[in-house]
């Protein structure tokens, strides 16, 4: 029997238990129109750091792990209020901490260089190096690792919309068919499994080259050099920071929008029935350094 593709319209994720919490707040066009970033951000507002350079790629699309690391350092700082890399790391995990760091294996994968640097830095930092793990994969065994770094490169997704920041953990379900489609509303209770919740100490985005269209198959057209890394400690913050970067460029190629299909239903829904964090642009504090060009939001 051949198997068809589903399409979720706004009408079908309300009818779901999900989508019935949510209501007619619904990932509305509305939200996406966000604010100028550090325009009327509301008080209480989650941060989010975006740091562009256009010499982190060469022509080849190769990335320097020298402009990565001042990125990175731009980032930490910004999200901390610290001076530097070493104190932004130790403001962000304890000396005893076991790290785990989860980044994105397919479909856009988070560039090796990045983490590279991210376990250099946080060695200079005194972290001892056997306390630092690679942790993506249903087989980790994440009893031993007290703190996670959420590494993901960003990227559209044909099964959830966005398949960013709330996806990244989806291999710890141990089912990730269940997060599919209309299902992915619920991608936000992965973060509060026992062995998950409140282990997130830091949302890294990979933005150099991020994906805008969602596959299966990867197709280059779809993908271009954004030369970013977006960071912060709320996940659903940097998860619709990147969802509005993603949309941007959609709309950018076509002349005209051209919505996500399955509509990202995730993030909202992370927000209102996770309680994970912001999707409201409005209450998202915006940082940018360097590269300006092409920013998107």
């Amino acid at each position: 029997m051949k198997k068809t593709n589903t399409v979720v319209t706004r009408r079908d994720f309300i009818r779901g238990t999900v989508g019935a919490t949510l209501g007619a707040t619904l990932l509305g066009p509305d939200w996406l129109k966000g604010k100028e970033a550090g325009a009327g951000v509301a008080a209480g507002s989650s941060t989010v750091v975006i740091a562009r350079d256009q010499a982190v790629l060469d022509e080849g699309m190769h990335a320097d792990k020298a402009v990565l690391r001042k990125m990175l350092g731009q980032v930490l700082t910004g999200v901390t209020g610290e001076t530097d890399t070493k104190t932004a790391w130790l403001k962000l995990f304890g000396p005893k901490d076991v790290i785990g760091l989860v980044p994105t294996p397919f479909m856009n994968p988070t560039h090796d260089e990045l983490i590279e640097v991210v376990t250099e830095t946080l060695v200079e930092a005194g972290v001892p190096a056997g306390n630092i793990r690679k942790a993506q994969g249903r087989s980790v065994d994440l009893a031993p690792i007290t703190a996670l770094v959420c590494m993901p490169g960003l990227k559209a997704h044909w099964l959830t919309g966005t398949g960013t920041v709330i996806k990244n953990y989806i291999l710890y379900s141990g089912a990730p068919r269940n997060y599919h489609y209309a299902d992915s509303a619920k991608l936000g209770e992965i973060w509060n499994l026992p062995q998950v919740k409140g282990k997130t100490k830091l949302v890294l985005v990979d933005a150099l080259r991020p994906v805008c269209d969602k596959g299966p198959q990867f197709d280059p057209r779809y993908r271009w050099p954004y030369r970013g890394l977006i960071a912060g400690i709320d996940p659903v913050a940097v998860e619709a920071v990147g969802l509005k970067i993603i949309q941007a460029k959609r709309d950018e190629m076509r002349g005209e929008p051209w919505p996500l299909q399955p509509p990202p239903i995730c993030v909202e829904a992370a927000e209102k029935v996770y309680k994970l964090g912001t999707s409201d642009l409005a209450k998202i504090d915006i940082k940018t350094v360097g590269w300006t060009e092409g920013l998107l939001v």
